[in-house]
Formats: structure tokens, C-alpha cells, sequence
């Protein structure tokens, strides 16, 4: 049994192995297809798998979207009647060919992004005026953020498919010739009987198919509205908020930074080191810088760095990545190895049902054919001969029709589903069928900690500043703050309102609103339990440049221009990287200092332990540059001045520990990956159950140091990786 089985596994490999979990080459899905010899119902086997041909389609209009048709028009556009009536000087077609063909000597006919957004009926700093009949009227003559879908099927098109199944159809033919041949001989309706018999049992098997494929189409549906549930910031009537890519129209202004999908075709307003990955809709792995020079941003694609605020112009099927999902949403998703291989196994099996049910009726028409020679009648043939023959005939495609599962695919696809489904009950969303498959024979979790392993709900707890270490009670006062020097203080809060992607924003309510991160929400919240004013702050000086978090630098930087006409550097991030940038420290009086061997001792040691207390530190640091700085110039790296250390706290997600031991009783070794302090995330990791006595916790440079050999070893030990 165990060689017939390793058998088994070695044709499959052999022949549909081929196919990988995502991105699959075209030739590989082919020759898996092509396999597939003995099909009895292709659409409704093949019914979730790609369309080769529409994605060859897809791919063509990618490659088509690398070159840039820049066709330049008359200076004298005529704006349509009905976009005048509606209060608009410019039409959605005209706003298309300027974005989509980064046409930017029309834009300038058009008063560049300015005089685009007056056009449009919009402000650049508040946006749109969102009354519900500027609204309509708006989406009347631009349209609305959605994009085509091909319709339900009805229950009666996945009956016709169901019929189409070949060997139904060969009984449905076998019933026919049974109802024929039985009427004439035996009359009605005794001669019905064999023939209504087999109809019935088509009928069954018909409707329960079409039934099941029915429901599942559905459920299938209403996952992938799901999948699609995204937010994001815009500005409206002056106050930022968060509403659903949907809801985006034309002279929106929306807030994008580090990992968001672009929502909409639009025109960039301002921004710091904006990098847009374009590659979905190109096909082109470099991204593309987009500033003043180049404001064109497509709907599809995504930010790679920086962060922006962009008008949008285009929506919905207007815009280039709607014409590429019309045409991907028919080409079907990426079969999964385990689809592949059960079609395999599918095949296999239906040639084997195929070869003994033509064995059956040979042998069977074989013993009719010698019973009729030896009684010396095998010219002499009647009615029920003929009909006894048909029956050996529907009982060799009645073993085809059990033999071979053509619903094994299907019915794996559609569990499948049914599992992603249980996981959005339990608030994971899972986006590809294939991620499914994938987790069912995990024998190892790496998992994030930020908002995975705990709830990513932040505030500052403990602050060291000027040496001091301060306490915040309760999460919602801070307490011997007073001690800190007012020039620190001022510094403190310039660093914290001006250095942050967040923003302090009044809400429709009227009421401030801190939008941003979780880390940046903390920091924003500290500062205004200081008793800073958002607002204020930034109004004194002039942001300059900006260098964005990422996961690389672990850092992030701004510089101002402060009145007098002089400019200050402001940097926070992991702290022994900052830390290590520093030259100088803020001491008890308030006064820059030398930072000397003592000092940056006690730093480390208030480093780790608020490390130890599961608290998540952050340097802040700031330096003053020379007048001539040029905002083309990089932010200095070093030579700072330390204002302080934060530790933020981050609880622990309820139920994970209960969830690390299920997983572990379960075979399956839970392992912590965080770009957090190294004792930050031991604490955190032993606090859930991951890091036990035996394990191992090691920073990335030291593991990636190992030998080959010295890494298989640790592996079975590692529960803990410090990026």
C-alpha cells in the first residue's frame, strides 16, 4: 500500500506539480489542463480556476500600460453642456487622458492641480462639500467608485451546466432508447418503467448539483464583498475622516501614507518622498518617484515610501486598473496545488472508471453474444435482447458516472471557502483560497507582535526626560511632569507634533480626533496630556522635508524652519539606533550637555528596563543644521541631542496565550518576529507563552551570521527573532 501510495505522489508531482500556490506560469496551468483527459463536466470542474485566455488579455493591456501616449490638444477645451449645468468646468474624459496619459502640458492648459481642483468644485484644504445633493449630482456626471461585475448566475444557468455533464447526457440518451424500446414492446405503462427510472435519477442528480453550486456561488459572493471592505482618509467639509473607498469621488482629497492601495486615478497635492509601486498595473518592479514634477497617481497601484495628500480626478471604470480588473475578475483566480493535484487524481481515476466500465460491457455483451451462439440464435435477435443490451450498456456508464469524481475539485474548492469563511468569523481575513490550503499543514506560526500578539491599542506609561525617569497613572494624567524644564518641554512637544504622520483633527462633532497609527496615536496623546496645543505647535514653524518611517531605518526625520530664519532637525525611532546617533543629551536644568560613557549608561539601563516591562521605547532626539540647508539635502544621521525615552505600553491580546498552548498541544511551534527591542519582545513573548525555558531568542545580524549547519540546529529552538 505504502509504494502504491508513494506511487501515486511521484505521477502527481510528475505531472501536476508544476503548478505553485501563487503566480504559476501560463505554460504550467496549460499543460495541468491539457492532463486532464477525461472531463465529464468541464465548467463546472474548471468553474473557480483561472481563464487563461482573458488573463492572456490582462496581460497584454499591462504591458500596453508601460508606454505613456502623450497626445497634446488644442489650448481651447470645450466643457459638455451637462457638466456646465452641473456646476463643473472640466468632464471625466478630459480628466482621464490627463492622468492616465501623464499629460502634463494639458495639465498646465488646465492651471495644474489648482485649477484642476476649481474645475472640479473642490478645495484643496477642505475638500469636498459633502450635501447629499452635490453628491448625487456629482456622481451623475463622474460616476462612482465601483467597478463591473459580471452578474449572479441564476439557479437556471447552473442547471443548464449541470445537465451538460457527458455521461448524464449518455443516460439521458440510454433513458430515451429504454422508454422507446420498452413502450413498443411492453405497452404503456409497464415498458416505462426503466426509462422514467433513469430520467428520475438524472433529474435527482441535476437539481442537487445545481442546488449545491447555487448556494455555494453566493457564499462565494458575498466573501469576496468582504475582501473588499477598505477605508480611507479623506478630507470633507474641512474635518478628516474615515469613510469607504466606495464613497470616493472626483475632487476628493485623500490622505495616503506607507502600504496603502491607491483607491482612485488622482493628481498629487503635497507630500514627503512619495515612491508609488506601479507594478500591478505595469508589470514594472522599479517604483516611481511622484512629486510636482510627476503628480500622476493611478488607482491600483501602491505607496512604497513617503506619504501624500492627492486630488482625485478618476474613479471607477474610468480609470485603467478598472479596465484591468474587468477584464481579471473573468480570468479566474490561481488554482491551488491541492486543487491541481485532485484534478489529477480525478483524471486518474475517471481512466481507470473508464477502462473497467468498457470491460463490464464487453464482458457482459460477451456472455449475451455466446449464450445466443450456442443455442444457435445469434442471427436471430429480438426486442428484449436489444433491451438487455442497453442494460449492460447503462450499467457500464452508471460505473463511469460513481467512478469518477468529477466533484472532488468543487467540493475541495468549496471547503475551501468554508474555512476562510470560519476565519473571518474569527476576525482573520484571508484573501486567497490558496492561503487555506496552506495552513491546514503548518507546522510552523512566525508571527508579528504589534497588533497580532497584543491589541495595538497604545499609550505612553513611562517617559524618561532629562534624565528623569516620569510615570503617566492610569493611562490618563502624567504625573511629576512638572519637574521637566520649560525650554524642555517646548522642544519635547515640537518634536512630537511636528515629527509624526498623525494629526490632531477636529471631528464632525467638533471634537479633537488624533488620527494616525497606534505608535503615533501614543505619542500625539502624550503630548496633549503635557498640555501642548497641536495646532499651535505646527504654526510656529515650516516642515521642510520629511523622511518617513520604514522598517529599514527604523527611524523617522523631519526638518523645520524656526523663526529667526534658522532650521531644526527632529528624529525618533528604535532607540539604540537613535541613541547611537546621539552626541549630546538635554540634562536636569534643561541644558545641552555632552553626552559621555555615564550617561549613555543610564540611558541603556532605562532602555531595558522599560524593555523588561513589556514597554515599547522610542528615542526622540533633535539638532540645530546650518542655515544653508536645502531641502534636496538628506537629514543628518547623527550628532544629535537625546530630549528623551518613552515606553509605551501595548497589552497583550486576550486569548492569545490560551491560543500559543492549543497551537503547541497541536504540534505546531509558535515563533515571535518583531523589529521591537530585543527584552521588549522576550518579555512580551513569555507573557504569551511562545518563549519557554529551552528556547532560544536571537537578534537577525547574529542568526544570519551562522553557519548553514549552525542554523539547522537553532531552528528547532528559535522562538523569538529580533529583525
Amino acid at each position: 500500500m505504502r509504494g502504491r501510495g508513494e506511487g501515486m505522489e511521484s505521477c502527481m508531482n510528475q505531472n501536476f506539480g508544476g503548478v505553485k500556490p501563487k503566480h504559476s506560469s501560463e505554460e504550467a496551468l496549460r499543460r495541468w489542463r491539457q492532463l486532464c483527459g477525461v472531463v465529464k463536466n468541464p465548467k463546472r470542474r474548471f468553474r473557480f480556476t483561472a481563464n487563461l485566455s482573458t488573463r492572456s488579455e490582462a496581460a497584454a493591456m499591462k504591458k500596453s500600460n508601460q508606454v505613456c501616449s502623450c497626445v497634446t490638444l488644442p489650448s481651447e477645451y470645450c466643457v459638455p453642456e451637462e457638466v456646465k449645468a452641473a456646476g463643473f468646468q472640466i468632464c471625466p474624459d478630459e480628466l482621464g487622458s490627463i492622468v492616465e496619459g501623464h499629460d502634463v502640458k494639458k495639465l498646465k492648459i488646465h492651471g495644474g492641480v489648482d485649477g484642476i481642483a476649481d474645475k472640479l468644485s473642490t478645495s484643496i484644504d477642505n475638500g469636498l462639500i459633502a450635501s447629499e445633493d452635490k453628491m448625487m449630482c456629482r456622481q451623475e456626471i463622474y460616476g462612482i467608485n465601483k467597478f463591473t461585475e459580471s452578474p449572479v448566475r441564476s439557479f437556471w444557468v447552473f442547471l443548464w451546466e449541470a445537465l451538460q455533464d457527458t455521461t448524464l447526457i449518455i443516460l439521458a440518451v440510454c433513458a430515451f432508447v429504454s422508454l422507446i424500446v420498452g413502450v413498443s414492446a411492453e405497452g404503456w405503462p409497464k415498458g416505462s418503467h426503466d426509462g422514467v427510472g433513469i430520467a428520475a435519477s438524472i433529474l435527482l442528480v441535476v437539481f442537487v448539483t445545481a442546488t449545491s453550486d447555487y448556494r455555494q456561488s453566493l457564499q462565494f459572493k458575498d466573501l469576496d464583498n468582504e475582501k473588499k471592505k477598505i477605508s480611507v482618509q479623506v478630507t470633507r467639509d474641512g474635518f478628516r475622516q474615515k469613510i469607504s473607498i466606495y464613497d470616493i469621488l472626483p475632487g476628493d482629497i485623500v490622505h495616503l501614507a506607507i502600504g496603502d492601495q491607491v483607491p482612485a486615478d488622482g493628481l498629487f497635492i503635497s507630500g514627503f518622498s512619495l515612491l508609488i509601486d506601479e507594478s500591478s498595473l505595469t508589470g514594472e518592479s522599479e517604483p516611481v518617484v511622484v512629486n510636482s514634477d510627476n503628480p500622476f497617481i493611478l488607482s491600483g497601484t501602491k505607496v512604497r515610501d513617503g506619504s501624500c495628500k492627492m486630488l482625485v480626478t478618476t474613479v471607477g471604470m474610468r480609470t485603467q486598473w478598472g479596465k484591468l480588473m474587468e477584464t481579471l475578475s473573468e480570468g479566474g483566480d490561481d488554482e491551488t496545488p491541492l486543487q491541481v493535484k485532485l484534478n489529477g487524481v480525478a483524471t486518474i481515476i475517471g481512466k481507470i472508471g473508464l477502462f473497467f466500465a468498457v470491460v463490464t460491457f464487453a464482458v457482459l455483451a460477451e456472455g449475451l453474444i455466446t449464450h445466443k451462439i450456442q443455442d444457435g440464435l445469434y442471427l436471430s435477435w429480438s426486442i428484449d435482447d436489444a433491451l438487455e443490451l442497453l442494460d449492460y450498456f447503462a450499467i457500464a456508464v452508471t460505473i463511469v458516472v460513481v467512478a469518477v469524481p468529477e466533484g472532488l475539485p468543487l467540493a475541495v474548492t468549496l471547503s475551501l471557502a468554508f474555512a476562510m469563511k470560519k476565519m473571518m468569523n474569527d476576525k482573520a481575513l484571508v484573501r486567497h483560497l490558496a492561503a487555506c490550503e496552506t495552513m491546514g499543514s503548518a507546522t510552523s506560526i512566525c508571527s508579528d507582535k504589534t497588533g497580532t500578539l497584543t491589541t495595538n491599542y497604545m499609550t505612553v506609561v513611562k517617559a524618561c526626560i532629562c534624565g528623569n525617569i516620569n510615570e503617566a497613572s492610569d493611562h490618563e494624567e502624567v504625573r511629576n511632569f512638572t519637574q521637566i524644564p520649560d525650554n524642555a518641554i517646548k522642544i519635547l512637544l515640537e518634536s512630537i507634533f511636528n515629527n509624526t504622520s498623525g494629526e490632531v483633527a477636529l471631528n464632525q462633532d467638533r471634537k479633537y480626533e488624533i488620527l494616525g497609527t497606534p505608535t503615533e496615536t501614543a505619542l500625539l496623546e502624550f503630548g496633549l496630556s503635557l498640555g501642548g496645543d497641536f495646532q499651535a505647535v505646527r504654526q510656529e514653524s515650516n516642515l521642510v522635508k520629511v523622511e518617513p518611517f520604514n522598517s529599514v531605518k527604523k527611524r523617522m526625520g523631519v526638518v523645520l524652519q524656526i523663526p529667526g530664519g534658522g532650521y531644526r532637525a527632529h528624529c525618533k525611532g528604535a532607540s539604540e539606533i537613535i541613541l547611537d546617533a546621539c552626541s549630546n543629551v538635554l540634562d536636569p536644568a534643561g541644558s545641552v550637555v555632552p553626552l559621555d560613557e555615564v550617561t549613555v549608561g543610564h540611558l541603556k539601563s532605562t532602555i531595558d528596563t522599560f524593555a523588561d516591562e513589556a514597554l515599547r521605547t522610542l528615542c526622540l532626539a533633535y539638532m540645530e543644521i546650518d542655515k544653508s540647508f536645502s531641502a534636496d539635502e538628506q537629514i543628518p544621521v547623527d550628532g544629535y541631542t537625546c530630549i528623551g525615552i518613552v515606553g509605551i505600553k501595548d497589552p497583550v491580546r486576550p486569548g492569545v496565550k490560551e491560543s500559543v498552548a492549543l497551537c503547541r498541544s497541536a504540534g505546531i511551534t509558535v515563533r515571535m518576529v518583531t523589529g521591537d527591542n530585543i527584552n521588549t519582545a522576550k518579555t512580551i513573548a513569555r507573557e504569551c507563552g511562545i518563549l519557554t525555558d529551552d528556547g532560544v531568542a536571537i537578534e537577525g545580524p547574529d542568526f544570519r551570521k551562522k553557519s548553514l549547519e549552525e542554523m539547522n540546529q537553532l531552528i528547532p529552538k528559535l522562538q523569538v527573532l529580533f529583525l
